[in-house]
């Protein structure tokens, strides 16, 4: 084998062990970066860990229902009506520039 294959086969593996040793490491448990070795793992400032780590979200829980209705069919039809022409202004003024530009 040359040189740049056994460097290929050799940064292949290093990527491959780097992404699967990622997995097992928590990058929150890992020292700060020129910190002293006695000063503490984490800040002074920094939250408090949770008691349960990697808690489940409540997946059939349901938020309550809304109070607020829905919008009206009216006021749908302007707002789309106010957006449709706010769109062809920006196009016909964007078209005005191009066409000054050239």
């Amino acid at each position: 084998m040359d040189r740049q294959t056994k460097m290929l086969a050799l940064a292949a593996l290093l990527l491959s062990a780097l992404a699967l040793s990622g997995c097992a490491t928590s990058i929150a448990d890992m020292p700060l970066a020129g910190t002293p070795a006695d000063a503490p793992a984490t800040p002074a400032d920094a939250p408090a860990r949770p008691k349960e780590p990697g808690a489940y979200l409540p997946v059939n829980d349901l938020p309550p229902d809304r109070e607020d209705s829905t919008m009206d069919p009216k006021q749908r039809a302007k707002i789309q009506a106010e957006l449709v022409a706010a769109r062809d202004r920006q196009a016909s003024a964007t078209a005005g520039k191009d066409t000054a530009a050239k």
